[in-house]
């Protein structure tokens, strides 16, 4: 291996090390925008309507019948 070779290995690992960690940034900052998405999603939801059901209702479930 001669020397000319060394050098241009070293490059070539280090533009590789370059673009893994841009490819990093770039799925971080997409994490957070879906993120952001999610917030905004949830936010838009309706309020869960109150029901005036007695206290005893809706507070267990027969699952043996």
């Amino acid at each position: 291996m001669d020397v000319s070779s060394i050098g241009s290995l070293s490059s070539a690992l280090s533009q590789a090390n370059t673009g893994d960690a841009v490819s990093t940034l770039v799925l971080k900052k997409a994490m957070d925008i879906q993120a952001q998405s999610a917030m905004q999603l949830l936010a838009a939801l309706p309020a869960i309507p109150s029901t005036n059901n007695p206290p005893n209702l809706g507070n267990a479930i027969d699952i043996t019948a």
